[in-house]
């Protein structure tokens, strides 16, 4: 993914930057499976409980740049194709989810 390279940039040099590209694909994944928890629930509790409480001020304290985790959202949503997908409906919510962490990491 070409929005990995970013992860960590001039934080913890001496970490393997494929560790840095596995905890940035992890911490993505971990994300979109919150996203997943909110389309079953139907509102953004899980994201707001597990996922964006903290995660600001943690980041921000490890001095984790979160431009990588945007750039990664953006093209889930920018790639996301109505009617090969899901429907326009799933479409519709899943990118307002995308946008909501998006704008959570902003």
């Amino acid at each position: 993914m070409q929005f990995m390279p970013n992860f960590l940039k001039g934080v913890s040099p001496s970490v393997d930057p494929q560790v840095r590209k596995d905890k940035c694909l992890r911490d993505v994944s971990h994300y979109l499976r919150l996203i997943n928890y909110c389309l079953v629930v139907g509102g953004t509790g899980p994201l707001d409980e597990w996922g964006i409480a903290g995660q600001r001020e943690v980041y921000r304290a490890l001095g984790i740049n979160t431009a990588a985790y945007v750039a990664a959202f953006a093209k889930v949503r920018d790639r996301l194709c109505v009617p090969r997908d899901m429907s326009a409906q799933a479409g519709t919510e899943l990118t307002s989810y995308l946008d909501y962490v998006i704008n959570s990491m902003s």
